[in-house]
């Protein structure tokens, strides 16, 4: 297996990923491998899709099949200004 060394990584961005491997029970590197994992798998499985089942995927889990409050309709509908 290939291993690859990360110079001038940012103290920030370094301190970010070893709470996130905390956070996660893996090591350092071992969150890597899983970010670059899930990064290029991703790329690779949208774009072998169209867009509109990219659309859908991102937004499947937005429908929860509640239906979002109308207000009352106090006024009755008005007739549309079409001009001079």
């Amino acid at each position: 297996m290939a291993s690859i060394t990360i110079r001038n990584l940012d103290e920030s961005l370094k301190a970010q990923l070893r709470l996130q491997a905390a956070q996660h029970g893996h090591s350092m590197e071992e969150e890597v491998r899983i970010i670059l994992c899930d990064t290029l798998t991703q790329t690779e499985n949208s774009a072998d899709k169209g867009l509109g089942s990219r659309i859908r995927a991102r937004f499947a889990g937005a429908d929860k099949g509640e239906d979002l409050p109308l207000p009352d309709r106090d006024e009755a509908p008005r007739a549309p200004d079409l001009g001079p």
